[in-house]
């Protein structure tokens, strides 16, 4: 059977999922370090990308040609844009679009050459069993996250999103750019800085795609308050939790 992959940008996103893996082996690619074994029955292929679009392309083609994965799955934190995306929500993308991508006059702003095009959308029925399992797990988040934590974190009735996200090599972290990029972008809900790069990726390779983000902020000047506690107390609970729920749904489907 061959693999899903999975793949975060920060260890602290990925933090517990290595461990949830039975029968592990972990290699090297390139300088990239990949642990396999099974979760739920399922064959996974667990990566940490690093940051950024470069990264994380790199990542994923490796993770394709030498797995062959049936599918892939980015997960992590994002910057929440859209109106009613707050901190603690979920985002499950239904496609990307790089922010920062601006070939122009040659090519229509935002529009990646040759390939026709400026958004690149998720596997529809991959996106939708994320986002069942997200709905699932926000019924009661307090089963995941200590109610105190919650609170001191901001995160109140965590809801459900799916929508465009904006990928790029930029963190955005101020009021300004918050505000610029929502006026340009108006149908975001999120921002991050690699998932329109993995999503390029696997459209070439003919791979299904999806990815889901957990708003650790709003994307302003409050974006990097308790990111650190907010990744490992909130986000990388949610993550487990939500791939757990995901594949376990799989196995017994």
């Amino acid at each position: 059977m061959k693999p899903i992959a999975i793949v975060g940008a920060m260890q602290q996103e990925l933090a517990g999922l290595k461990q949830a893996l039975q029968n592990t082996h972990t290699i090297k690619l390139g300088s990239r370090e990949v642990t396999s074994g099974t979760w739920h029955g399922q064959p996974v292929v667990l990566a940490l990308s690093h940051i950024g679009k470069v990264a994380a392309a790199t990542t994923a083609t490796a993770m394709i040609e030498r797995f062959d994965v049936t599918e892939l799955v980015f997960t992590g934190v994002a910057g929440g844009l859209g109106q009613g995306v707050n901190v603690g929500d979920m985002v499950v993308a239904t496609e990307f679009l790089q922010h920062d991508m601006d070939a122009s006059p040659l090519f229509p702003i935002y529009e990646v050459p040759m390939y026709g095009r400026a958004h690149f959308p998720t596997n529809l029925h991959l996106t939708q069993s994320l986002k069942a399992a997200a709905q699932d797990i926000l019924k009661n988040p307090a089963q995941w996250i200590d109610m105190d934590v919650m609170r001191e974190l901001h995160v109140h009735a965590p809801k459900v999103h799916a929508g465009m996200v904006v990928s790029g090599d930029r963190f955005v972290s101020t009021n300004v750019e918050s505000r610029d990029l929502q006026q340009r972008q108006p149908h975001a809900l999120a921002v991050e800085m690699e998932g329109a790069a993995v999503a390029q990726v696997c459209l070439d390779y003919g791979v299904p795609f999806g990815a889901v983000r957990t708003i650790s902020d709003r994307a302003d000047d409050a974006a990097t308050v308790d990111f650190s506690r907010f990744i490992h107390e909130v986000a990388s609970r949610y993550t487990l939790a939500l791939l757990g729920t995901w594949l376990s749904k799989r196995s017994s489907g």
